[in-house]
């Protein structure tokens, strides 16, 4: 597991992209026959990629949790960006399309992964966080996710926002996790920026073309630095920070945030002429 620490806001003005990239971007995360794991002391949410091939992954806890097993003190959320794949939970079985999600609470002691094709595997993405209590575990297909549109092709950002893991969704301690599909010809996800500095927040950008990039934009509204993402790649986002991109091409992402509160609404805007 890779561990990630906090970055004091005034430190990070002197940061270079090298620096900005090891503390913030995660590149290599989908590997065939691996589950590979970063933890970052931002809420102490844990973010990671699976691929199982032939056989199943175990979700393990290893030596950096100091827990008997992975979700002693934590809930995770699963989503598929692959082919079609389950998830065993105490040896009860849950299938994934792409794009389904899968919640899992706490005291759960056993997780495989698995891909029904190991030539066409599964991808699960996964984000981890600490918990209070056991919420039901469920799983939540695309399909009977509740579409959300917003933006406008004029601003270059029409979009449609499914929410998983929330309020008024799947219900969890303080996990919230969902994913943005934008349409053909638009490149922007949130503009204008916002904070929210009573969590952090994940992203994980994919279904994008080799060549495509996101430009995604972070740090304090008045000192905004910029990384450079490739398909497949996840941005840690901190408290302090905007969290802003603008594609090549259209992409999708998966947000998800912990902290304080539990209000998919808390956002502090920022107006475009504060921002530098």
């Amino acid at each position: 597991m890779d561990i990630r620490h906090t970055t004091n806001p005034e430190d990070f003005k002197s940061y270079s992209t090298e620096r900005l990239r090891k503390d913030f971007l995660i590149e290599n995360m989908f590997e065939a026959g691996k589950i590979n794991l970063t933890y970052t002391h931002y809420d102490r949410v844990v973010v990671g990629g699976a691929i199982p091939t032939s056989e199943g992954l175990l979700l393990d806890a290893g030596d950096s949790l100091k827990t008997e097993y992975f979700l002693e003190r934590r809930e995770v959320g699963f989503v598929n960006i692959g082919a079609k794949g389950k998830i065993v939970v105490d040896g009860e079985e849950y299938e994934l399309n792409k794009r389904d999600c899968l919640y899992v609470g706490l005291g759960k002691k056993e997780v495989t992964l698995h891909s029904e094709d190991a030539s066409n595997p599964a991808k699960f993405y996964i984000v981890s966080s600490l918990a209070h209590k056991e919420y039901p575990t469920r799983v939540l297909p695309i399909s009977e996710a509740t579409p959300t549109k917003l933006g406008s092709d004029a601003e270059s950002n029409n979009r449609t926002i499914y929410k998983y893991i929330h309020g008024d969704g799947i219900q969890s301690c303080q996990l919230m996790m969902g994913m943005t599909l934008l349409e053909p010809n638009n490149m922007w996800n949130t503009m204008p920026a916002h904070v929210h500095d009573r969590r952090m927040e994940a992203y994980l950008y994919f279904d994008m073309d080799e060549d495509s990039r996101v430009f995604h934009f972070m740090g304090e509204p008045s000192e905004t630095r910029h990384l450079l993402v490739k398909n497949e790649q996840a941005i840690l986002s901190p408290p302090w920070s905007i969290h802003s991109g603008v594609g090549t091409k259209n992409y999708t992402f998966i947000w998800a945030m912990a902290g304080e509160n539990y209000t998919f609404t808390d956002m502090d805007f920022i107006k475009m002429e504060d921002l530098k």
